[in-house]
């Protein structure tokens, strides 16, 4: 009978960002402690299952998410820095904020690239080079990866046959939600999701209307 190996992609949980920055890669960004429930609950999700390893990326949002999961299976956390965020010229700046200045327009030239950030075939040339081999090394077991939204819709997409270039608003990756691939052999049979934190997710806050002058 053909092996079935399944793949979680974790996103982590959300973060303490009260100014709301577009943080990417940047260092210093932690979970908030409704971000840790979440890693927490996951982790309560995932208990029982066969789980045989665990891959992170080097974030520290993606660490303390996979912290939880870590202590459940009794496993130790392999940092790998394929699963890291997405680059973006942006990160730093004012969500929402950088579409106004027009010093920005020169890196929205190519939405389908992205121009503004590392290109969409590299994110799932580097995503499928981790999970191949993490599907390898637990074959007939389960593995989860902790990575960001951006890296785990994108392998998603490409896995699925779909186009890259999409729209933001319209992605299927929640706050520490999981992305399930499962493998027969070296075939993928079907793609899973779920949002075991889903309770703990806040709605995004409205923009307040300018006042008239």
């Amino acid at each position: 009978m053909t092996e079935s190996t399944v793949v979680h992609l974790l996103r982590h949980g959300e973060v303490h960002n009260p100014q709301g920055l577009l943080y990417g890669r940047l260092p210093g960004y932690h979970l908030s402690e409704n971000g840790r429930s979440m890693a927490e609950m996951v982790a309560k999700a995932l208990a029982g299952r066969d789980v045989a390893a665990l891959y992170c990326s080097p974030l520290e949002r993606a660490q303390e998410t996979a912290a939880p999961v870590a202590q459940t299976f009794g496993l130790p956390v392999q940092t790998d820095d394929r699963l890291t965020e997405a680059d973006n010229v942006f990160q730093g700046l004012v969500i929402g904020g950088m579409f106004r200045a027009p010093g920005n327009y020169r890196h929205l030239w190519n939405p389908a690239r992205p121009s503004w950030g590392e290109p969409y075939t590299e994110i799932v040339e580097r995503m499928r080079s981790i999970i191949n081999e993490a599907r390898a090394g637990a074959r007939g077991h389960e593995v989860v990866l902790v990575s960001h939204q951006l890296p785990i819709w994108i392998i998603r997409l490409a896995a699925e046959g779909r186009r890259l270039w999409h729209d933001p608003r319209r992605r299927q990756c929640a706050l520490a939600s999981l992305t399930s691939l499962t493998f027969e052999g070296d075939r993928l049979a079907s793609v899973g999701y779920s949002e075991p934190a889903g309770a703990l997710i806040k709605p995004p806050k409205m923009l307040k209307p300018a006042k008239r002058r």
